[in-house]
C-alpha cells in the first residue's frame, strides 16, 4: 500500500503561480512513477505531469513551457508541481499518483487538492 498526501492548492489569480506537493509513503517500488491528473467539473481526469524515478519527465502540452514537475533532492518519494502563469483553465482538482513499474502494478492516488484560477 502507498499513501500520498498532497499539499499546495488555493485560489490564485490569472497569470499567479502555485506550488503542490505530494509526498508519498508505504511499500513503494524503488522504480517508479508520480505525477499528477486534473478533473475539472464535468471533464474527465486528464493528465498533466509525470516523472519517473530516474528523473524523465512528460507534460500535457497544455502545461509545457508553464507547469514544472520535480523530485525532492533529499527525498524522492515527494514532488513537486511548479505551475506558472496560471490560466483559468487550470481550474481543477488535482491528484498525485503513484505507480511501480513493474508488471501489474496498482494505481495509488492522493484525495485531491484545489486549484482555482480567477479571471
Amino acid at each position: 500500500q502507498v499513501q500520498l498526501v498532497e499539499s499546495g492548492g488555493g485560489l490564485v489569480q490569472a497569470g499567479g503561480s502555485l506550488r503542490l506537493s505530494c509526498a508519498a509513503s508505504g511499500t513503494i517500488f524503488r522504480i517508479n512513477v508520480m505525477g499528477w491528473y486534473r478533473q475539472a467539473p464535468g471533464n474527465q481526469r486528464e493528465l498533466v505531469a509525470t516523472i519517473i524515478s530516474d528523473g524523465s519527465t512528460n507534460y500535457a502540452d497544455s502545461v509545457k513551457g508553464r507547469f514544472t514537475i520535480s523530485r525532492d533532492n533529499a527525498n524522492k518519494n515527494t514532488v513537486y508541481l511548479q505551475m506558472n502563469s496560471l490560466k483559468p483553465e487550470d481550474t481543477a482538482v488535482y491528484y498525485c499518483i503513484n505507480r511501480g513499474l513493474v508488471p501489474g502494478a496498482t494505481d495509488y492516488w492522493g484525495q485531491g487538492t484545489q486549484v482555482t484560477v480567477s479571471s
